[in-house]
């Protein structure tokens, strides 16, 4: 070879730059022609395979002699200057490039007959191979000053970019191979990272690496789940499977170095850079969308890939435009991605605690939403996962292995425990994002919103729980009484008060007084049990004492409907009195009470309560109220409570109105119901049984068997029991329910396509639902009614009887109105009518 006989300064212009462009075009036209040809090869046609085959020995003899010019440059001198051979990277790559692109498409470009070739095109890749090895031994001799000329600053540029380029061909073809390319391109940009950074195209570098990552992450995934499947843990599988989880650890450390040095450039790929860590994540387990791997695959997965790519996350956190991509309002997650982001959030949340004040700050503030705020609005939409429930690994407690523990918990402790570390300046972001999740649609959600809340309580002084308790009391106060909002916010409440010190008990008991009716409100939602036991006896005979005189007033006055809000509130006391401090309640108090309940059951009518809300929600409190007096309730007010239930039954009743009527009658079983009213409520206890027994509303359902249980275990009227079960049916669900059998068996992968289709089928209908209301500002229909079973119709004759029987037990207690011979006439002729119409 006649290359030893130029100088090295002396190679680019008069060899390279004359030479290569013409070698370039023989490569050109020699591929060309390969193309060509290829359409026509078969193995008849041995002049055409002949043809082929010398043509691909050329390209061999091509490659072997651009490898032996790199070879013989690379042993002029330690240090190359690029300058002197410009020409000479650029034309190899190309050849490179387009010659792997050649070997990738061969199936196609050979038309089926590539074992007619195939020795020969393995040894075109294994010299393309040896050259590009051999040219990246040279470019890492390649010395660029800080004094480097801007052509020197493109060419180099030029050569990283191309071989990103072969990155993308090469992605399929040779692990070995792809891992090099890539720690050239890593090594170089490192290398010249002061002249280079400016000019680099960082977004495609960093999605080709993603994007090879994510391509690497499936292919280990695709690997187990064929082992699994196959039951095969060990042979050619396992050592790619193990070869390919290393690769994947390969691409996470090149991400976290070329991060590390790049990522100011990185404000425009935090999206991809987010998108990686998601994608990642709703394909592992415990997402429900990750393919079945076994758990030794999944350990090593997390082991050798996962805990490379974690420390990316530390390096991401003082980036603002990452924050800003991670907490953004408008992200638009797939169903498949809802968890991952929880993931993530909880994952920063970790980290957060031990960044310097700046970057807490960053997170815990947000742009548009706090880290807090974001993990309730990312845990929200969790319900598949939260439903079924997923569980992931936790240590409980140190020095113990972790064990498998649900969603929830594993939230609750993490968000606790980043809590316990938020500075106090991110206190207000802290309780806004509490106070925003407590008040919010989702049950779930607030309920992790108390637990964390109650976890601060504890956790902080006694004064700041003091502070919040007083300030939820104060927003309950402000609040419409029939919100769902207070409902939560009652919740939270009840339980703070037990985190609070006794003095600071008597000091709310002092600025909220029992007696004053606007606290009232407040004091509904307390459990007395959190008091110490005399602060209890007083505040609960004050309460007492105050919700009679409300009761009363209204019982005295007109008794308008529109003052009946305030009622319930009074009501809604006496419970709360009555269910945690009805033993240090007086005899004479209790009686007051029973008195004044007796009072509501006199005038109240079934058609009345059915159409009034707040009616209804007056009987079911005082149907609770009852459970308390069970024992000590005449016939007279059993007649009437059941004369009212069954009417109002034949009313089709909302659910919450039932519900209070399944308690009531589980509270029955203690009761020995006096002779003159058995003929009377005994069939009347045996339809409502019967009847809410069959209801078609799981809660209903399952709360009735509940009921039927204790009733059946208490009462000492045993022949009512079986009169309940009115149909082999029911008597097979109560059976089951005693058993403790269940209806029906679901294995996990329906039950988990079941919990995708569910999470589907809802966010489809509350769309739905908003676009109706946006559009039309109608409420939604009612509910179709049924035609009446016969069990209603045997209530309502009950009920007719039972309020027979009442008129009778006044009649005997004293002198009846005038009116009244007037209105059992209009009866007698009313039933007289319906006699007609049934004949």
């Amino acid at each position: 070879m006649f290359l030893p006989h130029i100088n090295l300064a002396d190679l680019e212009l008069t060899f390279f730059s004359k030479v290569l462009p013409k070698t370039l075009q023989l490569f050109d036209n020699l591929m060309d022609e390969l193309t060509n040809e290829a359409r026509g090869l078969t193995s008849q046609n041995t002049e055409l395979c002949s043809t082929v085959r010398n043509l691909l020995q050329t390209l061999v003899q091509l490659l072997e002699t651009l490898t032996g010019c790199v070879r013989y440059v690379c042993t002029l001198q330690e240090c190359v200057p690029l300058e002197s051979i410009r020409t000479l990277p650029a034309s190899v790559l190309y050849v490179i490039k387009n010659t792997f692109t050649h070997c990738k498409d061969s199936e196609s470009v050979y038309c089926g007959h590539l074992h007619l070739i195939s020795d020969l095109l393995q040894a075109v890749f294994k010299e393309t191979y040896s050259l590009q090895k051999q040219l990246m031994e040279l470019l890492d001799t390649i010395s660029m000053g800080s004094a480097s000329t801007e052509d020197n600053i493109t060419d180099m540029v030029s050569v990283i970019h191309t071989v990103l380029e072969i990155c993308s061909v090469i992605s399929n073809m040779d692990h070995a191979l792809h891992a090099n390319t890539w720690k050239f391109i890593i090594k170089q940009s490192l290398k010249h990272h002061s002249l280079l950074q400016c000019h680099l195209k960082h977004g495609d570098i960093l999605s080709g690496l993603c994007n090879d990552t994510l391509l690497s992450f499936h292919s280990c995934l695709q690997l187990a789940e064929q082992m699994k499947m196959s039951e095969i843990q060990e042979g050619t599988d396992l050592r790619l499977f193990q070869k390919t989880v290393k690769l994947c650890r390969f691409f996470a450390n090149s991400l976290v170095h070329y991060t590390k040095e790049f990522l100011s450039f990185f404000s425009d790929s935090c999206s991809q850079l987010h998108q990686l860590f998601l994608q990642i994540y709703s394909k592992f387990p415990p997402s429900l969308y990750a393919p079945e791997i076994s758990e030794v695959h999944q350990d090593e997965i997390s082991r050798v890939f996962l805990v490379a790519l974690d420390p990316l996350i530390n390096q991401l956190l003082p980036f603002s435009p990452f924050m800003e991509q991670v907490l953004s309002e408008k992200l638009g997650l797939p169903p498949e991605q809802h968890l991952p982001q929880c993931l993530i959030l909880i994952t920063i949340m970790d980290k957060l605690s031990s960044q310097p004040e700046e970057v807490q700050t960053l997170w815990n503030t947000g742009k548009s939403l706090s880290l807090f705020s974001a993990l309730f609005f990312s845990f929200q939409q969790c319900s598949g996962e939260l439903s079924l429930p997923v569980c992931l690994p936790e240590v409980i407690s140190t020095g113990q292995l972790a064990a498998p523990i649900t969603l929830y918990h594993y939230v609750c402790v993490h968000l606790c425990s980043f809590i316990a570390s938020t500075l106090p300046s991110h206190f207000p972001q802290l309780e806004y994002a509490l106070l925003d999740a407590v008040l919010g649609s989702s049950m779930i959600t607030s309920l992790l919103a108390m637990d964390s809340w109650c976890f601060l309580a504890r956790y902080g002084t006694a004064e700041l729980c003091a502070h919040h308790v007083a300030v939820i009391a104060h927003l309950i106060k402000s609040w419409p009484s029939d919100s769902y909002e207070v409902c939560a916010l009652g919740v939270l409440l009840r339980r703070m008060l037990f985190l609070m010190a006794p003095d600071h008990q008597a000091k709310f008991a002092h600025k909220f007084v029992p007696e004053e009716v606007e606290n009232l409100v407040v004091w509904q939602h307390i459990s007395l049990k959190a008091l110490n036991p005399d602060l209890r006896k007083q505040v609960a005979c004050r309460l007492c004492v105050a919700g009679l005189a409300q009761c009363r007033r209204w019982l005295n006055s007109r008794r308008a409907l529109g003052e009946l809000r305030c009622v319930n509130t009074a009501l809604s006391v006496l419970l709360a009195a009555c269910s945690f401090a009805d033993d240090t309640l007086e005899a004479e108090l209790q009686a007051s009470v029973l008195g004044v309940l007796g009072q509501f059951w006199t005038f109240l009518q079934a058609k009345q309560v059915s159409d009034e809300p707040c009616l209804q929600q007056t009987l079911c409190l005082l149907l609770h109220l009852l459970e308390f007096f069970i024992q000590a309730l005449d016939a007279q007010l059993i007649t009437q409570v059941f004369a009212l239930q069954s009417s109002l039954f034949q009313l089709d009743p909302p659910d919450h109105v039932r519900l209070a009527m399944v308690d009531f009658l589980s509270s029955m079983g203690k009761v020995f119901i006096p002779q003159e009213a058995q003929r009377q409520v005994v069939p009347q206890l045996l339809c409502l049984f019967a009847s809410l027994l069959a209801d078609q509303t799981w809660l209903i359902h399952q709360h009735a068997l509940e009921a039927f249980t204790h009733f059946a275990e208490e009462t000492s009227h045993e022949d009512v029991v079986p009169q309940c079960l009115n149909s082999e049916e029911t008597k097979n669900k109560v059976v089951s329910f005693l058993a403790k059998t269940r209806q029906v068996e679901e294995t996990t992968e329906a039950r988990t396509e079941r919990v995708k289709q569910e999470r589907i089928t809802f966010s489809a209908q509350l769309m739905k639902m908003g676009g109706e209301r946006e559009s039309t500002g109608e409420p939604l229909a009612k509910r179709a009614c049924h035609p009446p079973s016969e069990e209603q119709y045997k209530s309502a004759i009950g009920t007719m009887e039972g309020a027979v029987e009442a008129v009778k037990l006044l009649l005997q207690k004293g002198s009846p109105p005038a009116w009244l011979a007037v209105k059992l006439e209009d009866l007698r002729a009313a039933i007289a009518t319906l006699r007609d119409s049934v004949r």
